[in-house]
């Protein structure tokens, strides 16, 4: 499998994942090939009906096909195949602004980031879908709630990323909760990113948005919590169990009083059902230590598995990354 070549510089790799985009993917790889001449672009088909494929390998495009269905299995077989210094991630719809990548590689550069994010500016009526702004700002901000501070576009599909990045980390989402999961590595991990304003515009005639507001919004949400439970155990099973004591001492508190004023328990389930309740709430503690002592483990495997790769501008380790995909 080829490496993305360059020349006296960094070696860049364009990544394009794509389903139904013939009526976009030419323009997309165009321009692209324009703003970074030195790069190689790769199109990743994902069991297309049209004629992408065709239309992309027309353009110049290098064109592989990913058969899982879903944007987070084709951006695993990505970073898995592509071998790179500098990673650019785009979606195929020729809704981001290719030259801004320019802007966005020489800050990762310079700065020794992991994660330059492209913070979408509208231009002209129509580039957001009716709810996508609003949706896009709610999951942005419980992001930011949970794990710290976030982005302000985070569910932006333009991304530039480090080789050491992309290299430890571990893609779990099938479909548009990539960037969700993208995001919350980078905070866990507390890497160093940025974001660049870059303009937005609408879809091209003749393609249309593979995103289900309802359906991917709550996907996305169910991401979120999912990994709230994987990344901070102790306060997620803590809130669990400090809620199931809550509600057996609020349950409790009537038997009580009355064993006390009459010595008889004339309630016996709900007894039980408190008594149970806060054998649960124990559990969710006990719970709760097991798993954040499992959980920072793995963020040091994850760490060990970052620092293995050079940074931004460091010359390749020997060893390190031969693409033999």
């Amino acid at each position: 499998m080829r490496a993305a070549t360059a020349g006296p510089g960094p070696r860049i790799a364009v990544l394009v994942p794509c389903y139904n985009e013939q009526a976009s993917i030419a323009k997309v790889v165009a321009d692209f090939r324009t703003a970074l001449p030195d790069a190689v672009i790769y199109v990743y088909d994902n069991n297309s009906t049209d004629r992408t494929a065709e239309v992309a390998r027309a353009a110049g495009a290098e064109v592989r096909r990913a058969t899982q269905q879903g944007k987070g299995h084709v951006v695993r077989r990505m970073f898995s195949d592509v071998d790179a210094d500098v990673y650019v991630l785009v979606d195929g719809d020729s809704t981001y602004d290719a030259p801004s990548a320019r802007d966005m590689i020489a800050r990762l550069l310079a700065e020794r980031l992991d994660m330059v994010v492209a913070v979408r500016v509208e231009e002209g009526a129509g580039a957001y879908r009716r709810g996508h702004r609003l949706g896009n700002r709610l999951l942005t901000g419980v992001v930011g709630q949970i794990f710290g501070t976030s982005f302000s576009d985070m569910l932006s599909g333009y991304r530039v990323f480090s080789r050491r990045f992309v290299k430890s980390f571990p893609v779990l989402a099938g479909g548009f909760e990539i960037e969700t999961e993208l995001t919350v590595h980078a905070l866990e991990l507390d890497l160093p990113v940025a974001e660049v304003a870059t303009p937005y515009v609408a879809r091209p005639e003749g393609s249309e948005s593979k995103l289900d507001t309802w359906r991917d919004g709550f996907r996305i949400l169910w991401t979120i919590a999912r990994l709230y439970r994987v990344e901070r155990p102790l306060p997620f099973f803590f809130g669990a169990g400090l809620s199931l004591a809550v509600l057996s001492v609020g349950l409790a508190v009537p038997v009580i009083a009355t064993f006390v004023e009459q010595g008889v328990v004339p309630r016996l389930p709900t007894a039980v059902l408190s008594t149970g309740l806060m054998i649960l709430a124990f559990l969710s503690f006990a719970c709760g230590f097991v798993l954040d002592t499992v959980t920072r483990g793995r963020r040091e495997i994850k760490l060990l598995a970052y620092l293995a790769q050079p940074a931004p501008g460091d010359p390749p380790r020997p060893g390190a990354g031969e693409d033999t995909g």
